[in-house]
């Protein structure tokens, strides 16, 4: 499904890991006047809220693996990866250092001040907010739209092809696939004895 918001998220995020993968071999660095467009514009869009589940699911998963293994050490398996989950927090900043570069190489000040300015506007706001309920509807208007020409298409040429065709394949009996293959030539009868 195609979402409007998600588009500027998936474009965001498409960036974000084509930058990293590519940023290192990048030589020029982002000036702070581009740094600091970049952070703008990735708060305006949301381009990296996605990420902030990811610690907080690695914790829960390895609780779940840890007790799995170990059931009767539940609270402390609990309070030691709650804690070293917690101690690992603040390196979010990192990612999110690694965001603005991206966006500062991809994109240029004003290109960046033009993308914070519209999604931090009404309308902006409207789009990251409305847009992926438009585009849902949107989507389910395609499917009922092709489903119809789909539709019409096979109906308008069968009855066109069947004027030039005059004898329609038979039809496919699957219960009985023999039945919708040549016919067989016939048996020569079988010579009285003599």
């Amino acid at each position: 499904m195609i979402k409007f918001a998600g588009l500027g998220r998936f474009a965001a995020a498409t960036v974000l890991i084509s930058g990293v993968v590519l940023g290192s071999a990048q030589a020029q660095e982002a000036s702070p006047e581009q740094l600091k467009a970049a952070r703008a514009a990735i708060d305006a869009i949301g381009a990296t809220a996605q990420f902030d589940n990811i610690l907080p699911g690695l914790a829960e998963r390895l609780k779940a693996d840890l007790i799995q293994d170990s059931p009767n050490y539940q609270d402390a398996i609990t309070a030691e990866v709650d804690k070293q989950a917690l101690a690992l927090a603040p390196r979010r900043a990192d990612l999110e250092k690694e965001a603005a570069n991206t966006y500062a190489k991809a994109f240029s000040v004003e290109e960046l001040t033009a993308i914070a300015d519209f999604y931090n506007s009404p309308v902006g706001k409207k789009l990251l907010k409305d847009g992926p309920i438009a585009s849902r509807e949107t989507v389910k208007a395609a499917d009922i739209w092709a489903q119809g020409i789909s539709r019409d298409l096979q109906r308008q040429t069968s009855t066109e092809l069947s004027k030039v065709i005059k004898a329609p394949p038979p039809a496919a009996d699957p219960a009985n696939p023999a039945a919708t293959t040549a016919p067989k030539a016939a048996t020569p009868a079988a010579k009285p004895k003599q």
